[in-house]
């Protein structure tokens, strides 16, 4: 008998939201610098019409100040869907971008199970010029539970995951793909009560030592099988996010089941030089996502979602193999599409 009550939501952590519209557009600037980037990519002329569109005449900055609005609207969305809801806790499956995932130690996952922390946002993020015009030092709460932490890695071990869990940070605080979604979530700082168990997933894989977690020069475009190994296969996470829900509506305790990232990223799709996502690969399981296909998203291979630069998506495929578990379709869901703004997201939410 399942007795503890999920809803399902993801969204995602978008960096550029940290920063001024100016900044929205840093990875195609960054990625025309390359000495590598060959003269006829760089003719904006061939580039996606969508994409020409969003540049304009300013390289973004009116189009990212749009473009911010629709976020700051969806996080909202999200903070009330959490808020009617009222959880227990919130188990966060989120990327490590060579935050406390380094050459010490690299596993597929890990819970942290941390207790409350006061973290300094800006300082992390070396962030003087934030939206909010926070100070630096700002201090901020983010709610953590060891108890729930520890009972989810118990019965994930008792499940046949050998899963690794954490109860301190090695390097940062609390990485940015969990840190950024709770500060927008709480936009209009309200403080956010809710504990946050956050799950980490090595999204990264071959590039997560080599690139520190961001982008690599155009010159390793063919030599990511000699870096390291890959991150987790995508139908293992879809088994992880199986497991966390049977053990979750099993307990006693409201909780969210939370996807932190948006989809592919243009600094991740070598085949398009790293100036824009592949945005039709999106499309496609998207489409999938909205239909309930599961089968859709469990034949996509490795090889394939770092193909099309959508390794952050291993946390969704966590999401999807709960809700999957759960016999649900996504209530209601957006697509946020993009091409000079790094990467497309998603809003889904899965109630009962």
């Amino acid at each position: 008998m399942w007795m503890g009550e999920i809803l399902g939501i993801g969204c995602t952590h978008r960096p550029v939201m940290m920063r001024g519209d100016e900044n929205w557009t840093r990875f195609i600037k960054i990625a025309l610098d390359d000495p590598d980037m060959p003269a006829a990519w760089k003719d904006q002329a061939r580039w996606p019409a969508k994409m020409r569109e969003e540049l304009a005449n300013d390289f973004g900055v009116a189009a990212a100040g749009r473009a911010r609005k629709v976020f700051k609207q969806k996080f909202l969305e999200a903070r009330r869907a959490i808020d009617e809801f009222k959880p227990d806790v919130i188990i966060m499956w989120g990327d490590d971008q060579y935050e406390n995932f380094r050459e010490g130690l690299i596993p597929p996952f890990a819970v942290l199970a941390y207790e409350d922390q006061v973290v300094q946002p800006w300082k992390e993020h070396n962030n003087v010029d934030n939206p909010w015009g926070e100070p630096v030092d700002l201090a901020y709460r983010i709610r953590g539970n060891r108890d729930i932490g520890k009972y989810l890695v118990t019965k994930l071990i008792q499940s046949g995951f050998d899963m690794p869990y954490a109860y301190q940070p090695l390097h940062h605080e609390l990485g940015h793909a969990f840190l950024n979604t709770v500060l927008l979530l709480d936009d209009e700082r309200r403080g956010f009560q809710y504990p946050v168990v956050p799950v980490s997933v090595n999204c990264y894989g071959r590039r997560v030592i080599a690139a520190h977690g961001l982008r690599l020069p155009l010159a390793m475009r063919d030599k990511l099988r000699e870096l390291d190994p890959p991150g987790p296969n995508p139908a293992r996470c879809m088994e992880l996010g199986a497991a966390t829900a049977r053990i979750m509506a099993e307990s006693p305790w409201r909780t969210v089941l939370m996807a932190s990232s948006s989809w592919s990223h243009s600094f991740l799709t070598d085949k398009n030089y790293q100036l824009w996502p592949d945005v039709d690969a999106d499309k496609r399981l998207y489409t999938a996502l909205q239909e309930g296909d599961y089968d859709t998203w469990r034949r996509r291979t490795s090889d394939e979602i770092e193909d099309s630069g959508q390794h952050e998506l291993l946390n969704w495929y966590c999401l999807l193999g709960a809700m999957e578990e759960l016999g649900r379709k996504p209530d209601r869901s957006d697509f946020v599409e993009t091409y000079a703004f790094v990467s497309c997201a998603v809003f889904a939410y899965y109630g009962a």
